[in-house]
C-alpha cells in the first residue's frame, strides 16, 4: 500500500502499506500539497473523516445496503451483460510516467462474475505484499460516503458509483492520498476490464476487512460507473477532522447517508486498523513503540497495538484509556461520552461477536449507498 497516510477526524484509520513505486511519487507531485503530503509512506488512513482547514484528512464513505447474499452467491447470481465483455476506458488511468488523464469512460453494465472472483484473488495477493488494508478500506468508504439520501437522481445523489477515480474528486481535501490506492489497484482494473470501478472499489474494501481477520461482508455486485468527471459530487460531503461538536457532526454526516447511531459506532470500529501521521494529517505522534518498525514505512500513531488486525481492540483501548501511545480522536472519545453511542461502544468492547455482526451489516449497507445496479435491484 503506497504509504498513504491520511488522518481525518472520524477516519477509520486503516493500516497503510509500504511505499508505492515511483509512479505514485510523480502523481503526488502533480497534485495539491494536502494530497502530496499524505502519500509517501505506509500510513494511517482514517476511513471516514475529511480534513479540516489546517490539516489533510481522510474521509470515509461508509454505507452499503446490507444484504444476505454471500460473496460467492452474489457473484453467481449476477446477470451477465454482453456489454461487460467490452473493455471500458479508465478515467485516471495511471501511466508509466505517473500521470493520469481525465478521459471519460462509457457507462458500463454489471461486472462479469468470473472476473470479480479473479479480481478478488488478485486483491488478496496485493494485501499480502503491500499491507494496504487501511487505504483500500478507505477507498471504498470514500466512494460510497458522498451519498445524500435526500437526492433521488443518480448520480447526483453520490454514493458507490466509481466517481472517485476522477482527478476532480481525488483532489478533494478529504481524499488526500487516495491516488495511492488507485495506483495499487489500477493494474487489477486493467486486467479485468469486465469489472466496474464502482464494484472494484467496494470489492477491495470488503476483502481488506476480511483478510485482516474481520467478518465476512455480505456484498452484492453489479454497480454501474459514472461516465465522466462532470458527474462527481461536490466537495464537502465527507466528515470533518475537527468539528466543535463531534457527536452532532457525526450524526449530521451519517444521518444524511441514512445511517443510524448503531451503524456509526460499528463503522467507527474500523479504526482498529491503521495509523495517523502528524506531518500529513495534523493528528497523532510522529512515532510510537507500535509503529517504529512498520510494516511499511515506520512511524505514525495507531489506534490499536496490532494495527493490521481487525478485532474489537479499538473499543477496548478507548474504554481503558491506559496507553498514551494509542491515538484517540475527539470523534473516537465521544463514542463513550454520548449516551446513545455509549450503549453500542460498551457492548462492542465486551462482545466481539456482536461487533463483527453489526459491522458486517453496516459495511454492506455503506457499500451499496447511492449505487445503481445492472441488472436493476428487485
Amino acid at each position: 500500500m503506497a504509504d498513504p497516510v491520511v488522518a481525518s477526524h472520524l477516519s477509520l484509520v486503516l493500516k497503510a502499506p509500504p511505499t508505492i513505486s515511483s509512479p505514485s511519487h510523480s502523481l503526488l507531485q502533480q497534485h495539491s500539497k494536502p494530497m502530496a503530503s499524505s502519500l509517501n509512506s505506509a500510513a494511517s488512513l482514517r476511513l471516514f473523516a475529511s480534513s479540516s482547514s489546517s490539516s489533510s484528512s481522510a474521509a470515509a464513505r461508509l454505507s452499503l445496503r446490507s444484504t444476505s447474499l454471500s460473496f460467492s452467491s452474489s457473484l453467481k447470481s449476477l446477470a451477465f451483460s454482453p456489454l461487460s465483455r467490452h473493455k471500458r476506458g479508465s478515467a485516471v488511468s495511471v501511466s508509466s510516467t505517473g500521470g493520469f488523464s481525465s478521459v471519460a469512460s462509457p457507462k458500463c453494465a454489471a461486472s462479469d462474475p468470473d472476473q470479480l472472483k479473479s479480481a478478488r484473488e488478485d486483491i488478496k495477493e496485493l494485501l499480502k505484499s503491500k499491507f494496504c488494508h487501511p487505504i483500500l478500506v478507505r477507498l471504498g468508504w470514500h466512494d460510497a460516503g458522498t451519498y445524500n439520501k435526500n437526492i433521488e437522481e443518480w448520480p447526483r445523489r453520490g454514493g458507490a458509483n466509481g466517481s472517485l477515480r476522477f482527478e476532480v474528486e481525488l483532489k478533494h481535501a478529504a481524499n488526500a492520498g487516495l491516488v495511492n490506492a488507485l495506483n495499487l489497484i489500477q493494474h487489477i482494473k486493467d486486467k479485468y476490464s469486465g469489472v466496474t470501478y464502482a464494484d472494484l472499489f467496494q470489492l477491495a474494501s470488503a476483502t481488506a476487512i476480511e483478510e485482516a481477520g474481520g467478518p465476512k461482508i455480505p456484498m452484492k455486485y453489479g454497480r454501474v460507473d459514472v461516465s465522466g468527471p462532470n458527474e462527481c459530487p461536490e466537495e464537502g460531503r465527507l466528515p470533518a477532522a475537527g468539528p466543535p461538536s463531534p457527536a452532532d457532526h457525526l450524526r449530521e454526516v451519517f444521518y444524511r447517508m441514512g445511517l443510524n447511531d448503531k451503524e456509526i459506532v460499528a463503522l467507527s470500529g474500523a479504526h482498529t486498523l491503521g495509523r495517523s501521521r502528524p506531518e500529513r494529517s495534523g493528528w497523532g505522534k510522529p512515532e510510537t513503540k507500535y509503529t517504529k518498525d512498520g510494516p511499511g514505512a515506520p512511524g505514525g500513531q495507531s489506534w490499536t497495538v496490532q494495527w493490521l488486525k481487525f478485532d474489537n481492540s479499538y473499543f477496548k483501548d478507548i474504554k481503558a484509556k491506559r496507553d498514551e501511545d494509542l491515538l484517540v480522536l475527539p470523534t473516537d472519545a465521544v463514542l463513550f461520552e454520548d449516551p446513545s453511542f455509549k450503549v453500542y461502544a460498551e457492548k462492542y468492547a465486551e462482545d466481539q461477536e456482536t461487533f463483527f455482526k453489526d459491522y458486517a451489516e453496516a459495511h454492506a449497507k455503506l457499500s451499496n449507498l447511492g449505487a445503481k445496479f445492472n441488472p436493476p435491484e428487485d
